[in-house]
């Protein structure tokens, strides 16, 4: 499964270096489980945008939970194209 987030820093990342340590150390434990993430830092509304990969939403939460110190986020159920094209 697919989920794409929309990031919003509570602080500026200066600020919450000790966040963005422990945010690159659980990106690394996640990927020791199977959960793929690629995180982009974004100029505009949003400061970024992460599209994470996990077997069932129970995973992806596990992420949301680590990341709500430090962020606010949007998160979506993400399909692709190719699966939502046989949904016509």
């Amino acid at each position: 499964m697919f989920f794409i987030s929309l990031v919003k820093w509570k602080e500026s990342p200066r600020k919450q270096k000790d966040f963005v340590d422990q945010f690159t150390k659980a990106m690394d434990d996640f990927a020791k489980q199977g959960i793929k993430m690629q995180t982009y830092w974004t100029l505009g509304r949003y400061n970024g945008v992460s599209v994470v990969e996990a077997p069932s939403e129970k995973d992806a939460m596990k992420i949301m939970l680590s990341l709500f110190d430090g962020v606010e986020l949007e998160m979506m159920v993400a399909i692709p194209r190719e699966e939502a094209i046989k949904l016509l």
